[in-house]
């Protein structure tokens, strides 16, 4: 089946303003900014207006850039200080694309911006830990000194040195500078940490070290305020057992003496009802408990011991 001449015709002419048309139109969402070049060369403004927008077909392209922030993470770098301490120093920044097309011009891609940042952020941040001791960039402000990790990056007789700017303000400064630069990339930087800081690894072990004799030192001195703290309760509790046992022998001695003024009353009261009857037995009460079975008693005859046996015949 052949089809007519004019109708192939037709389905190429409508073929090639279908492509014409999809590759003339281009969209511009909120998130996105475009550059149109033509053989390579920017044409025009960047477009950042968000909607439908019209460029020449296969000839001009576009090229898509981000408008929101970014992120770029650098790699640590090894920085001495002021004071000649070598340190690797980790820092992150959050940028934007400010001016597409002096982006494009100078940078082509993130990857370029990428690049740029890593020489103008780690250069600013070079220069700006360099200025400053290390007790200055690893505290942020004079609060009080706790037992941490960057205890173990300051020697102790740093510990009383007062911090006069601190890693925030160090980090504002390296964003200051910074921020002077990367306008010519169409960059715009919005914020610069230092999000990291070590020493170098010779140095290392002696830091860990230097944690380690540091925590052994606290322990120590938690465990002689524990062994103080229980002698004193362990001393307490000897002084509250005396102090109870005394009470209490006192008491008893207290009760005796009572029962022992008692018993000597009957004793007087029942010995001046009847004298006689009061004597006689008490003398059989000494018998019964002076006497054993096998107790041999050698006595005269006029013993008084033996009164009331002699009576009894």
């Amino acid at each position: 089946m052949k089809f007519p001449i004019k109708t192939v015709l037709i389905l190429a002419a409508a073929v090639i303003l279908l492509a014409v048309v999809v590759d003339g139109v281009y969209v511009v969402s909120e998130t996105n900014q475009v550059v149109i070049t033509q053989f390579g060369e920017p044409k025009g403004d960047a477009v950042t207006k968000p909607g439908l927008h019209i460029k020449v077909p296969f000839i001009q392209k576009t090229n898509y850039f981000e408008k929101r922030w970014l992120a770029w993470d650098g790699d640590p770098n090894q920085i001495p200080t002021k004071d000649k301490k070598y340190i690797w120093v980790d820092t992150y920044c959050r940028w934007r694309i400010a001016d597409p097309l002096v982006f494009f011009q100078r940078v082509q891609d993130e990857r370029g911006a990428h690049s740029r940042l890593d020489d103008i952020v780690d250069g600013e941040t070079r220069n700006a830990i360099a200025k400053y001791d290390l007790l200055e960039i690893v505290r942020s402000s004079n609060r009080e000194f706790e037992v941490s990790e960057e205890s173990a990056l300051i020697d102790f007789s740093e510990v009383m040195a007062k911090v006069e700017l601190g890693r925030e303000k160090i980090a504002a400064i390296i964003l200051e500078a910074a921020s002077k630069i990367t306008p010519q990339f169409g960059v715009e930087l919005k914020d610069v940490r230092i999000k990291r800081v070590n020493y170098v690894d010779e140095v290392q072990r002696k830091v860990f070290d230097r944690m380690i004799a540091e925590r052994r030192q606290i322990a120590s001195k938690y465990r002689s305020e524990g062994d103080g703290r229980s002698a004193e309760i362990r001393g307490q509790k000897e002084r509250e057992l005396k102090k109870i046992q005394s009470e209490a022998y006192r008491k008893s001695q207290e009760i005796k003496g009572k029962a022992d003024a008692e018993a000597t009353r009957i004793y007087a009261q029942a010995y001046n009802a009847d004298p006689e009857f009061y004597q006689f037995l008490k003398t059989l009460e000494t018998y019964r408990t002076s006497l054993a079975k096998d107790t041999w008693l050698l006595l005269s005859t006029s013993s008084e011991f033996l009164k009331y046996l002699k009576s009894s015949r």
